[in-house]
């Protein structure tokens, strides 16, 4: 059986081949760990014991079991994401010429439809003509 306090192996799952310590025994078949791997509850069957054990309270937080492993020469690497840095890019302005190109869009749709309505009143069907005219 094993005990709080006992180092063990990860044998099956993502944190596969990584140390961990039993901080308590919850049944017959189900222990929870910490150390090397995710806090969780585990399978014993996914556990190889080994012989090394720790001095640790039933559930120790994870500095006293990272703290217990140093002990022993265990190195547990933090894998939480580290918080965003403050030194983020600003946002960059948009450029003078950009902001106005709404309003040239705007003008240029005025245009044509100042000289269809020119074209209109010179009695042309098309406003083509009278468009290629103004452009030239």
């Amino acid at each position: 059986m094993l005990t709080i306090g006992k180092v063990c192996v990860k044998t099956a799952g993502r944190d596969a081949g990584q140390m961990a310590v039993i901080i308590d025994v919850l049944d017959k078949n189900l222990v929870m760990i910490d150390g090397q791997v995710r806090r969780r509850k585990c399978n014993i069957a996914h556990l190889e014991p080994t012989s090394k054990s720790v001095e640790v309270k039933k559930n120790a937080s994870h500095a006293d079991v990272v703290h217990a492993l140093k002990a022993l020469e265990i190195a547990v690497v933090d894998r939480k994401p580290k918080a965003k840095s403050t030194n983020q890019k600003k946002p960059v302005a948009r450029s003078y010429v950009a902001s106005k190109a709404p309003a040239k869009r705007a003008a240029a749709k005025a245009k044509v439809a100042e000289d269809k309505t020119a074209a209109r009143k010179a009695g042309v069907k098309s406003a083509k003509p009278a468009v290629a005219k103004a452009k030239k």
